[in-house]
């Protein structure tokens, strides 16, 4: 009988092991090879017969081994909301995910990590519960522009902010005002900041009651509203370079914008998500909360426009924003105005994305591109993560691109089985997650 086993992740140790298939992606070609890990690092990628008669030598034949994902959008919600997600069961969902790295969103845990002692009080929260590896993003806020070299100092890889209302009190979105003071500092950390950039003044109230009908929400919230805040920070970017990253881009009609800041010579970045890419507006039902997130999911044209630009590379890395809650947070009656917004997907993601993406031809290496190298580029992690080369952290995902499984919602390793993939068919599932070299997660 099929069975999952999780192992908890202490850190590097003495970890000798070899790993070896048919189909490796490695930097420069997905082909046969043997990947060598001494003590948590990559030692060496050789060819597929430099392989030792030994136990710790294991023969995935031709299973994919791909760099492990680094996913830059998780809210994790501890410490404050840890009955929303917690450090032990995100990490757990990451692993089982092939997912090896996750970075923090600054919300929706209390406090906010807007200040340095916020950030401590989050490490502490995670203690040594992780499966995978722990990275935290910093908060932008209004009135907290003074903490944001401090929290960098402390290693935060991000800052994150919201152009529209986040949804929690502890979290305001900030205005044209705040971005001006925040940019001259942040042009000199050397870090992005990721904008949750929905213009608040193109966004529709809800109807009087609410509504059950999933096209009232969708045409609450217009891609005008993303097109609008995208603009904005344009303007600013040519006012002060400052890297900016576009979180969950749920619209193609923003694209132009993106590219004529390009073709200027600014840093700015996008990222779209699975749900994005999986779902379309038509057929979500009336009443289904579990699909409910913030931009809204379009129509299949949007979808369809959001692979071509992912495709052509005007897109830059897909990532989760895995942000669950509680059931009766999405029990409201099917009120698609009083439900919370966000979508559980942390564990699925890497399927999601590759079941649509070999519908289009799509192959693996541009998944690793996507969700691994690029991500621990914009993490500032690429000198040691998201590749498998000498040298670089041996976080490893060995999956089955060929193997479909059903989702289903309450086994999943996030802490509630709330989920619009519960029921849907995926390809690709993940057979063993390394962390450091040392198994994580295996599907047995």
């Amino acid at each position: 009988m099929e069975r999952d086993q999780l192992t908890p992740f202490r850190g590097n140790g003495d970890t000798t092991v070899v790993l070896r298939s048919r189909r490796v992606v490695a930097p420069d070609a997905t082909r046969p090879a043997s990947v060598h890990v001494d003590r948590g690092t990559i030692a060496r990628v050789t060819a597929w017969d430099d392989f030792p008669d030994a136990p710790h030598a294991i023969d995935y034949d031709d299973l994919l081994i791909m760099p492990g994902l680094v996913d830059t959008h998780v809210h994790v919600n501890e410490p404050g909301r840890t009955e929303w997600e917690g450090f032990a069961t995100a990490t757990r969902a990451a692993a089982a995910g092939g997912v090896t790295t996750i970075l923090d969103m600054p919300l929706n845990s209390v406090p906010p990590t807007t200040s340095v002692d916020a950030l401590s009080a989050k490490r502490a929260a995670l203690g040594d519960r992780g499966i995978v590896n722990v990275e935290f993003i910093g908060g932008l806020i209004p009135g907290n522009v003074d903490q944001l070299a401090p929290l960098r100092e402390a290693g935060v890889r991000a800052f994150k902010c919201f152009l529209s209302p986040s949804g929690v009190d502890e979290f305001p979105a900030v205005a044209e005002r705040d971005l001006r003071e925040a940019f001259t500092v942040l042009a000199g950390l050397g870090v992005p900041l990721m904008v949750h950039a929905e213009d608040p003044t193109r966004l529709r109230s809800a109807p009087i009651g609410g509504s059950r009908r999933y096209a009232d929400y969708l045409a609450s919230r217009p891609p005008e509203a993303e097109r609008e805040a995208i603009a904005l920070l344009v303007r600013l970017m040519s006012w002060c370079p400052t890297p900016v990253h576009i979180v969950h881009l749920s619209s193609a009609k923003s694209l132009d914008v993106v590219r004529a800041a390009r073709e200027q010579g600014l840093p700015l970045t996008v990222e779209t998500c699975p749900h994005y890419l999986t779902f379309a507006a038509d057929e979500i039902p009336d009443g289904a909360t579990e699909f409910k997130c913030a931009p809204p999911i379009r129509g299949r044209a949007e979808r369809d426009a959001l692979w071509d630009a992912l495709i052509g590379g005007e897109i830059d890395l897909v990532a989760s924003d895995h942000s669950p809650c509680p059931p009766i947070m999405k029990e409201t009656g099917g009120d698609f105005f009083a439900a919370w917004g966000g979508i559980a997907s942390l564990q699925v993601s890497l399927s999601a994305v590759w079941t649509g993406a070999r519908a289009r031809g799509v192959k693996p290496e541009q998944i690793a591109g996507w969700m691994s190298a690029n991500t621990a580029r914009l993490a500032g992690l690429d000198d040691r993560k998201g590749r498998l080369a000498a040298g670089y952290d041996s976080d490893i995902v060995v999956w089955d691109p060929e193997s479909s499984f059903l989702v289903d919602g309450a086994r999943l390793e996030h802490r509630h089985p709330v989920t619009p993939y519960d029921g849907r068919e995926l390809f690709g599932r993940v057979r063993a997650t390394y962390v450091s070299g040392q198994l994580a997660f295996e599907h047995i």
